[in-house]
């Protein structure tokens, strides 16, 4: 994946492109990015041909669109944009309410930056899309982050802390586990968000960690994100992670501001799940 995978905020008048079938969805999501970016110019397309002929012609700065369209599937406009437009990287944005069943499936989009569930409903996906087109730095909140390389840990630790993010490093699953009983049978708060390797030093995997801490401990997503950093592109591995309770998926390798697109997006979601009977 390109570097590039949020708006460059200095364009004066970035344009963003909106790809639904239903004039309804299209005009609230433009209604709701306008207030976001004022200064957007923003293209509605009811179907995905409308789309191509818009990214062949148009420099694009952000793709938001359904999974299903009236003439083709969303991924396979996104990876029109990837393959048969000449533009730099930008953003793709998929809504659906499939999201979960696919991501299970492992069957989306290597072409896509990211997917939303629209069962979180408005005031969820305008926040998920500002993380890309106007990204709020301050969110704040502690991350309990799991890696056993010294080296890896340094680099992602700083881009975490400057994006104000409090950090709590571990080498192994087993001292995060350690971390979480303390704090339960303590009293004290837990931490806002786990980001967590999958293979580590130590007996227990962050597989392990996310059966552990999702079935024997009953802690839920809402209580507390995880995001599970990945190299194995098997699918099969992938959708185990999600269904043992994985809030989301980090590709390795790392780039930082799809890491904290992600991360400040769970920490909004959990913070307000949090003041939500569970």
């Amino acid at each position: 994946m390109s570097a590039m995978a949020f708006l460059p905020l200095d364009l004066q008048h970035p344009h963003l492109v909106v790809v639904d079938g239903s004039k309804l969805v299209r005009k609230l999501l433009t209604g709701m990015m306008s207030k976001i970016l004022p200064d957007a110019v923003i293209t509605e397309c009811e179907n995905g041909e409308q789309a191509k002929a818009v990214l062949l012609t148009q420099p694009v700065h952000l793709l938001v669109t359904a999974l299903a369209l009236p003439d083709m599937d969303g991924t396979d406009l996104a990876a029109f944009a990837r393959e048969q437009s000449t533009q730099s990287y930008f953003p793709i944005i998929v809504v659906s309410g499939e999201v979960q069943e696919r991501l299970e499936q492992r069957s989306l989009s290597q072409h896509v930056t990211d997917y939303f569930d629209k069962t979180w409903g408005m005031e969820a996906l305008a926040s998920f899309i500002k993380g890309y087109i106007a990204p709020e730095e301050e969110v704040g909140g502690e991350v309990l982050y799991i890696e056993d390389s010294r080296v890896v840990a340094a680099a992602t630790m700083r881009m975490m802390k400057k994006h104000g993010l409090g950090v709590q490093h571990v080498m192994s699953v087993e001292d995060a586990l350690q971390l979480i009983d303390e704090a339960l049978q303590n009293g004290r708060k837990l931490p806002d968000i786990v980001l967590s390797d999958v293979y580590l030093k130590g007996q227990l995997t962050g597989m392990d960690l996310l059966k552990i801490v999702r079935q024997d401990k009953a802690i839920n997503k809402k209580q507390l994100p995880i995001v599970v950093m990945t190299g194995d592109s098997d699918p099969r591995n992938q959708k185990q992670l999600i269904q043992l309770g994985a809030n989301d998926l980090v590709q390795k390798p790392i780039e930082e501001r799809l890491l904290i697109t992600k991360l400040l997006f769970q920490l909004r979601m959990g913070q307000r799940g949090r003041r939500l009977p569970v």
